[in-house]
């Protein structure tokens, strides 16, 4: 959807910077691509490029959580049992929803399963968003997507599906209609 979204944003005439964890994607050539591992260090770079941003879509899925300690080598087994301790990792878009400047704005994306429209709305007033965009855990590893748009407010704007790529179009322009060249 990263990919798409990116590649919608350069037709408008959008400069794109994507930051990006170890994804098999073939993002634009025209994007800066910021390479990441972590979820720590995506929100460091995320927090940089949004510095001098316009906006910021969240479509990426960082994990999280993280183990609370990782070991510099492989763990071998013994025939015991081996307890993880996770930690929840950073909320990137929250970190950046809640510091935004004026003139800036945050869409946010919700993979929900249950209750989606009212976790998508939970999610957008937590974390600061403008637009929320709601979808389902068949989006994962999928050529399509079904989606609804949320306004700040809760309305559901726009209900799209189909290729990634037209939904990633359609999302751009309702993007570009809200936000960036408001009535």
């Amino acid at each position: 959807m990263g990919a798409s979204l990116a590649r919608a944003a350069i037709a408008l005439g959008h400069e794109v910077t994507i930051v990006s964890g170890p994804v098999q994607i073939d993002y634009p050539h025209e994007v800066l691509v910021i390479p990441v591992i972590t979820t720590e260090e995506m929100l460091d770079a995320t927090t940089t490029a949004f510095q001098d941003a316009d906006g910021l879509i969240g479509a990426a899925a960082p994990c999280d959580y993280m183990p609370t300690h990782v070991l510099p080598q492989k763990i071998s087994k013994t025939g015991s049992e081996v307890m993880l301790k996770l930690i929840e990792t950073p909320d990137i878009v929250a970190t950046l929803g809640s510091a935004k400047k004026k003139g800036q704005w945050v869409v946010g994306f919700a993979l929900e399963s249950d209750d989606r429209r009212f976790r998508s709305i939970v999610k957008m007033q937590r974390k600061c968003c403008d637009l929320m965009v709601s979808n389902g855990p068949s989006a994962i590893d999928s050529l399509d997507n079904e989606v609804e748009v949320l306004d700040r407010l809760g309305n559901v704007i726009a209900s799209l599906s189909g290729p990634k790529e037209l939904v990633a179009v359609d999302i751009m322009q309702i993007v570009q209609v809200q936000l960036i060249q408001p009535e």
